[in-house]
C-alpha cells in the first residue's frame, strides 16, 4: 500500500490494520472526547517507525507490546511513533493510545468532514479524510480492518455505530457496545448520537433499524415503507446484502447531503419529507452497502466505482418500482452531461472533482451503456459477480474491466477506454427495440458543493 495521490498526506504505507478497539468517553455539554485506542496491525515492509492519522485532537500517551523504549510526537496531521525495535515485514504489533480534546470537522477542499456537532447530538461524516477527527487511524481507503467500540456518553441520548453488543448504565454516564466484524476502513467507520427512538425493521429478511426523533415519525414511516422492496430488489439485482443488517439515522438537524457508513445510511429532517420527494436518495445510500462499502476502493481515484454504481442503483429502483426506466434516465442524463464542458476523464478525475456530480452521472452512463452492450443476463451477472469476489476487499477500474470481459465473454477495451479514459462523453449504444426512447428528466441538484450534488 502506498500513498493515495488523491490525500497524499493520508496513510502510512509501512504496515496495515487488523482490528481497532476504541474506548471513547464523550460528553456533549462541554463537546469533550476522551479515547484509548488500541490498534492492532501488522507491518508490510521493515520498519522502526509507524504514523497514524490524527486531528484535532491531542495524544497524550502511547505504548507498544513490543518491549524497549517507545517514543512518539505529533504534528497537525499525524502521530508519528519510535517503535522499540524494528519490525520485519508480517511482524504484528500493537499500540495503546490514549488521546482527547474538543473533536471538530476538519476543513478539507472538500469541505469540512469528520466529528461535528449538532444541535443536541453530534455525527461523523469522513469521506475521505475526516476519520483522523475522532481516532487516531491509518487512514487510507484500501486499509480495511475490523472494530470493537465502546462509547459512553450522557443517558438520554441513543448511539448509533455498528452491531449493538450492550447498553449499562453507571454513574449518570451510559456506555454502548459495538462491533464491526466486516472489513471496514476508516472513512465508513461512525458514531451517531442523538435523541432518538429505535424501532426495528424486516428489510427482507435483512435486520434493519431506523433512529429518528420521535416529532419525524410520521415521515419517516411513510418514506421507508419501499425499503424493505427496495432491499429485495437489490439483491436480486447485485447478489445477497452483504453485510448482518442496515441501520439508518434520521437527524433532527437539516444536513446538506445524505451519508453512507458501513451498515448505515444518515438522512437529515430535511431529507425525509413523508412524500418520498427524496427516495433516489434512500436507494442510492442502500446500494452503497454493495459499492463502496463490501467492495471498496483501493484508492480514491477510482471513485466511480462507488458513486457510479449508487447512482445507476437509482435507476434500477426507478424501473423495477414503476417509475422511469433506466434507459430512458440514461438518456435524459446523457443529454445534460453532453452539455457539460467535456474535460472529465472519469477513471482519473483528479481530486479536486472526485465528487463532482458529472463522476456520479457519467458512472452510471458507463453501467447504462455496459448492460446494453453486453446485454442484461450477462450485465447482471457482471454485476453478481463483481460485489461476490471482491466481498469485504478493495477493488480497482482495472479489476471491472478485467471482470466484466470475462464474465460477458467478449472483448470491451475499446467500450472501456472510451467510456473511462477519454474526456468526450460517448454516444450511448443503441437500445433494445421496445426500450424507452424518450429521455427522463434530469433531477435537479441538491446543491452545488463540490462533494457531490448527490450524496456523501
Amino acid at each position: 500500500m502506498s500513498p493515495d495521490d488523491y490525500t497524499p498526506h493520508s496513510g502510512d504505507r509501512r504496515y496495515r490494520v487488523e482490528h481497532y478497539d476504541l474506548t471513547i468517553d464523550y460528553r456533549l455539554g462541554t463537546n469533550r472526547l476522551d479515547g484509548v485506542a488500541v490498534v492492532r496491525g501488522r507491518a508490510v515492509e521493515a520498519t522502526r517507525a509507524i504514523s497514524l492519522d490524527l486531528a484535532g485532537l491531542r495524544a497524550t500517551k502511547v505504548r507498544s507490546d513490543l518491549g524497549g523504549r517507545i517514543g512518539f510526537t505529533q504534528t497537525d496531521r499525524k502521530v508519528k511513533v519510535a517503535l522499540g525495535r524494528e519490525l520485519a515485514a508480517g511482524d504484528p504489533f500493537e499500540l495503546t493510545i490514549s488521546y482527547g480534546g474538543a473533536p471538530r470537522p476538519r476543513r478539507t477542499r472538500w469541505g469540512t468532514l469528520g466529528w461535528e456537532e449538532l444541535e443536541d447530538g453530534a455525527i461523523v461524516a469522513s469521506q475521505p479524510i475526516g476519520a483522523p477527527s475522532w481516532f487516531p487511524c491509518n487512514d487510507h481507503p484500501s486499509d480495511k480492518a475490523t472494530y470493537r467500540l465502546s462509547i459512553t456518553t450522557d443517558p438520554g441520548y441513543a448511539v448509533a455505530a455498528a452491531e449493538p453488543v450492550s447498553t449499562t448504565t453507571k454513574g449518570g454516564r451510559t456506555t454502548w457496545v459495538f462491533e464491526r466484524a466486516m472489513p471496514t476502513p476508516s472513512y465508513l467507520a461512525t458514531v451517531q448520537i442523538g435523541k432518538y427512538v429505535s424501532r426495528g425493521m424486516d428489510l427482507s429478511g435483512v435486520e434493519g433499524q431506523v433512529l429518528h426523533p420521535a416529532g419525524l415519525t410520521a415521515r419517516v414511516d411513510a418514506d421507508l415503507a419501499p425499503l424493505p422492496q427496495m432491499m429485495a430488489v437489490f439483491a436480486e439485482a447485485f447478489g445477497p446484502y452483504p453485510l448482518p443488517s442496515y441501520r439508518l439515522v434520521v437527524t433532527a438537524d437539516d444536513l446538506e447531503i445524505p451519508l453512507e457508513a458501513q451498515g448505515m445510511g444518515v438522512f437529515g429532517a430535511n431529507h425525509i419529507d413523508g412524500r418520498g420527494s427524496l427516495e433516489r436518495l434512500i436507494a442510492h445510500e442502500l446500494a452503497h452497502q454493495w459499492f463502496g462499502n463490501s467492495v471498496g476502493l483501493a484508492r480514491w481515484r477510482d471513485i466511480w466505482l462507488n458513486e457510479g454504481f449508487a447512482c445507476y442503483a437509482e435507476w434500477i429502483w426507478s424501473e423495477r418500482s414503476g417509475g422511469h426506466s433506466a434507459h430512458a434516465k440514461a438518456l435524459g442524463h446523457w443529454t445534460a452531461l453532453a452539455a457539460e464542458p467535456q474535460d472529465l476523464v472519469l477513471s482519473d478525475p483528479g481530486p479536486e472533482v472526485m465528487f463532482d456530480d458529472r463522476v456520479y452521472k457519467r458512472g452510471a452512463l458507463v453501467l447504462h451503456a455496459l448492460r446494453l452492450t453486453v446485454g442484461e443476463d450477462a450485465f447482471f451477472r457482471i454485476l453478481r459477480t463483481w460485489t461476490s469476489r471482491h466481498a469485504g476487499a478493495t477493488a480497482t477500474t482495472e479489476d471491472f474491466r478485467t471482470l466484466a470481459a470475462s464474465v460477458a465473454g467478449r472483448r470491451l477495451e475499446a467500450f472501456f477506454d472510451a467510456w473511462l479514459d477519454a474526456e468526450a462523453l460517448p454516444p450511448l449504444p443503441e437500445a433494445a427495440p421496445g426500450a424507452a426512447v424518450e429521455p427522463a428528466p434530469v433531477t435537479a441538484a441538491l446543491n452545488v458543493n463540490p462533494r457531490a450534488a448527490t450524496d456523501g
